[in-house]
């Protein structure tokens, strides 16, 4: 993975001294809140409702095996012992002080971590696979140039205050996993021709306005990643709505202006600087790739490494291995999902103590590197199939070996009225409820492939448009509420979820779900996923279903009324 050079180094430093002397003039009334605001968020620290939330990034999904023990130490000694990985390669922070913040970054500065640009109006984390690099379905590793990527858009001045937050995704996958239609600018890496480059998608996102993106160029040769980026973000910039924070995504931008004239306005611009200092010549690339190389595999046999006994024998470990771990381009090892979704726990949430014990776990059987994924959970990218046994067994002493990767109760979940100030609604008991009603690992298998997102409010941090059930928290006469939507996905043929119809109570959540599950079981066809079911019957059995006894309340209630 990348390493820090001395101007990387000395870069950090110097924004932890900044920001030191911020909080000191803050506290002293030099500064008010309002000037101190946007200093505060473009380093990461929020006010959020019971007290300030700190958001760490983890560029790209990779982190090694010191800066996971350093982000455990931090969580012990200035929070309360654990922390939060978002959707977007993030950690969380919930409890910190304020004046403790210049310390925390300073510590995290040692082992080459920061905070800078993960909230703010600026160009935020670059997400992508966290299987990159390891990927069977890898087409081209995209971690060098979500690298340069991530270089080009840290303290860029031109972009530092733009209309609203701007996330970019790459995928260099068949399957994309970095959902990427759904972000500010997606970028696809694809081969023709024997050319590598990109499929540029703009104008995606989630949140109050959810919009799939558009393609605004099918193929975008590698060397003119910047300089198209630049001229996207400075179209943006000029005429993005700045009066109405709810319309100022570059989403509205390029719906407002249609795709075809956007595209038109970028080529413009582009003109200008297709082949300035910015494009990116072979030596750069060589440069930053050569941080990417592969670890010292062994040269290890395509055979299954005597797991087919113990799958046959260990009931336990087989419903694991089927569940945790993902193929790999190199023979004989495997990539693992690390399950944050014990049930009973908040998903996402990781302890200080599970933090030391997955570094270790990287040192002894993933060459000390982790990866962070989407759907909150950790991944060790080069296991051996050798080791798999060990390595479940000691995932399962720390709590991190729940074989629901993919099912039902491995969702996604934001941290919701709980925490956040924005929420309308708490989203982490809804996730304890439905786990707890689906605590069959046996169910949960026949079930089988299923996303279930959960967000507390419109602003989708749990990304609960996309989920195969998505669930919403909304706020209706000060009382909370949830909503449902129905056959979301990310992917390659992503889609936004459909809305059923009314909300519902918290306490109706696990019965609302158990029967959307029911209907699926009743009508699918061998071996049909939920989705495939889904798209097959649409959405109506399911609606009647969830709403047959309400309904029934309703024309009772009447009736009675009416005698």
């Amino acid at each position: 993975m990348y390493k820090y050079d001395a101007i990387d180094r000395q870069l950090i430093n110097e924004r932890v001294d900044q920001f030191r002397d911020q909080v000191r003039r803050w506290k002293a009334g030099e500064l008010s809140d309002d000037e101190f605001r946007p200093l505060r968020l473009q380093n990461g620290l929020y006010i959020q409702r019971h007290a300030p939330m700190f958001r760490i990034a983890v560029p790209y999904a990779m982190l090694n095996s010191a800066q996971l023990r350093r982000l455990g130490q931090v969580a012990s000694k200035y929070d309360r012992g654990y922390g939060h990985f978002t959707t977007r390669h993030n950690l969380q922070l919930n409890w910190p002080k304020i004046e403790d913040v210049p310390e925390i970054l300073a510590e995290l500065a040692e082992v080459e971590m920061h905070a800078i640009q993960t909230s703010g109006n600026c160009l935020r984390n670059i997400t992508t696979d966290q299987f990159a690099g390891v990927a069977a379905d890898e087409v081209i590793d995209p971690r060098p140039l979500a690298e340069i990527l991530r270089q080009w858009t840290t303290f860029h001045p031109e972009f530092a205050f733009l209309p609203r937050k701007f996330k970019i995704a790459i995928s260099g996958t068949k399957e994309d996993r970095a959902v990427t239609w759904f972000h500010d600018i997606g970028l696809q890496l694809q081969e023709q021709n024997g050319e590598v480059g990109f499929r540029v998608i703009v104008g995606g996102g989630l949140g109050r306005t959810p919009i799939r993106g558009q393609i605004v160029r099918e193929f975008l040769p590698w060397q003119h990643l910047l300089t198209y980026c630049e001229a996207i973000l400075r179209v943006y910039n000029r005429q993005g709505r700045r009066d109405n924070a709810y319309k100022a995504r570059i989403k509205i931008l390029v719906q407002a202006l249609g795709v075809e004239a956007f595209a038109q306005l970028v080529e413009e611009e582009w003109a200008h600087g297709k082949d300035g200092p910015a494009t990116l010549t072979q030596a750069e690339f060589d440069r930053v790739a050569a941080h990417f190389s592969a670890p010292a595999y062994e040269t290890l046999s395509a055979d299954d490494a005597g797991l087919s006994e113990k799958l046959a024998f260990e009931k336990s470990f087989k419903n694991w291995v089927d569940r945790s771990t993902h193929p790999h381009k190199v023979p004989g090892y495997a990539a693992v999902t690390l399950s944050l979704k014990k049930h009973g726990v908040a998903p996402g949430d990781i302890t200080s103590e599970q933090m030391a014990a997955v570094a270790d776990l990287a040192d002894q059987y993933s060459f000390g590197e982790l990866r962070i994924s989407h759907e909150q959970n950790i991944i060790l990218a080069d296991v051996k199939l050798a080791d798999l046994h060990e390595v479940w067994q000691k995932a399962k002493a720390a709590g991190l070996a729940t074989p629901n990767t993919g099912l039902l109760t491995g969702m996604i979940c934001c941290p919701g009225g709980d925490f956040c100030d924005l929420a309308n609604a708490k989203s982490i008991p809804i996730a304890t409820a439905i786990q707890a009603r689906f605590d069959d690992l046996d169910y949960l298998f026949d079930i089988g492939e299923i996303d279930l997102n959960i967000s507390g409010c419109m602003n989708a941090c749990g990304h609960h448009h996309v989920g195969h059930i998505g669930v919403l928290g909304v706020d209706k006469n000060d009382s909370e509420f949830y909503q449902v939507t129905l056959g979301g996905r990310q992917g390659n043929d992503a889609k936004l979820g459909k809305v059923i119809g009314p909300s519902f109570a918290a306490d109706e959540m696990p019965d609302v779900v158990d029967k959307i599950i029911k209907v699926y079981i009743e009508s699918r066809h061998a071996d049909e996923r939920f989705l495939d079911t889904f798209d097959r019957i649409g959405i109506d059995p399911f609606k009647n279903r969830v709403y047959e006894g309400r309904a029934h309340g309703k024309a009772k209630v009447a009736q009675q009324e009416a005698a």
